[in-house]
């Protein structure tokens, strides 16, 4: 697959096949995060793969899904089969470092979509009953989880209408993702108004 057209086609998965995503694939996603640009060079990055089924049902419990959708939240056997979980290691990079892990989570995603793997970049954790699940050191931060299963879903993007960002599933289940018109957002030697 030409990288262009993966970065216009890999949308979000929310539903999943119960299908294992082998642990070769999510190494070799890490790999593909690590080699992520990184401000001075300092990779301050720590990843967790997580594919242990009973971790992955006590990972699931800490995340929050999908605000704009009523079943937003995978029902059984619809959910994540495995976890990267994305840390910054604070002893490395006191402060900052979130582009960086932001990098890191796309090249990660980018990877899983060439090999046919949905993904959903997760924020919203609870990031500290997920830290005595996986016993993260103090030292390190928990920045995002990325959620990595066979989609059972499909997902598009579209033109974004009556400006609203908020993305919908239709009747049929498919997902449907607003993007703003790129001639509105791009500019040329300088900010156009209007």
């Amino acid at each position: 697959m030409e990288l262009y057209n993966a970065i216009l086609n890999r949308r979000s998965i929310r539903k999943f096949r119960d299908k294992e995503v082998s642990s070769a694939l999510l190494k070799k996603f890490v790999n593909a995060g690590r080699f992520a640009p990184s401000g001075g060079n300092l990779q301050p990055w720590e990843f967790i793969i997580v594919n242990n089924n009973e971790l992955v049902k006590e990972v699931f419990s800490t995340l929050k899904w999908a605000n704009y959708l009523r079943d937003g939240t995978p029902p059984e056997g619809k959910r994540p089969v495995a976890y990267i979980i994305i840390l910054i290691n604070r002893d490395i990079l006191p402060e900052g470092g979130e582009y960086d892990i932001g990098m890191a989570a796309e090249n990660i995603m980018l990877s899983a979509f060439e090999e046919g793997i949905g993904s959903c970049c997760v924020g919203s954790i609870n990031k500290e009953k997920l830290r005595n699940i996986l016993n993260v050191p103090d030292y390190c931060e928990i920045e995002l989880i990325i959620a990595l299963g066979y989609p059972d879903e499909e997902s598009i993007a579209e033109k974004m209408r009556d400006d609203s960002i908020k993305y919908w599933r239709d009747d049929n289940s498919k997902m449907h993702v607003p993007k703003r018109d790129l001639d509105k957002i791009l500019h040329r030697n300088s900010y156009k108004n209007g």
